[in-house]
């Protein structure tokens, strides 16, 4: 058997218009899944020259952190195999620190993941959830208030949530990445000084790619990860380390 076989599966990607999410919706259709992802743009053509490939995607328009919008979002779709959580937002120049914008912020990053597993939970019927964290799970980021501590909420999230729906068959993990070259991530790696500082201390000597976190995506929704549940795995080229 073919664990990375996901014919006559369908997989929801918030977020996945672009960066990790994109590349993970991409992961998913070559994998053969009917794979429908979110972005907040009216339309998918709108991402033409974008970084993400929405070719043989279905696309909805979702901002995840607006709850009345996720509450009436439908996909279409009466059951989901794999739900991925990859939307995100983060403010720079200390403007999470006003307090409009880190609920801006939590609305997307942590409260809109709880919605929209709330959401699905009865159509995924021994699925997955792969919430997309981040290093900063983990620790403080200064300048980013908001982006923390809603990264650091969605790991004990995703322990809760593993508990709460473990005995319908419903697995929930999160993956935290490192620095990955994303639209997000830009302010560090299209300036070189930055971009160099960082890879001399990583480990592997190069930042992330999206397609570095795809792979962990797959993994986890697979049946080689049936026993796994409730955990993070940090991919950041060993800098934790």
């Amino acid at each position: 058997m073919n664990a990375f076989d996901f014919r006559g599966k369908t997989v929801l990607v918030t977020g996945g218009s672009t960066g990790i999410g994109n590349a993970s919706a991409r992961g998913f259709l070559a994998a053969g899944a009917r794979v429908i992802v979110t972005g907040t743009r009216a339309s998918a053509a709108d991402y033409a020259g974008s970084d993400g490939d929405l070719a043989g995607l279905e696309y909805h328009r979702l901002d995840q952190g607006d709850a009345a919008a996720v509450a009436a979002f439908d996909p279409g779709v009466d059951r989901l195999d794999v739900l991925v959580v990859a939307g995100a937002k983060v403010a720079y120049r200390r403007a999470e620190f006003e307090i409009e914008t880190f609920a801006d912020v939590l609305a997307t990053n942590l409260t809109g993941p709880m919605q929209l597993a709330t959401k699905f939970r009865a159509r995924l019927q021994g699925g997955s959830i792969i919430f997309i964290g981040s290093v900063a799970s983990f620790r403080g980021t200064i300048g980013q208030p908001a982006y923390s501590a809603s990264k650091g909420g969605l790991l004990t999230l995703t322990k809760t949530l593993a508990q709460a729906f473990g005995g319908e068959g419903i697995r929930v993990n999160l993956i935290a990445p490192g620095l990955v070259r994303s639209k997000m991530t830009a302010v560090t790696w299209t300036v070189p000084e930055r971009l160099a500082a960082t890879e001399a201390q990583v480990p592997l000597r190069r930042i992330g790619e999206p397609d570095d976190i795809a792979g962990a995506v797959l993994f986890l929704a697979s049946p080689l990860a049936g026993y796994i549940t409730g955990t993070s795995l940090i991919i950041d080229g060993g800098l934790s380390a």
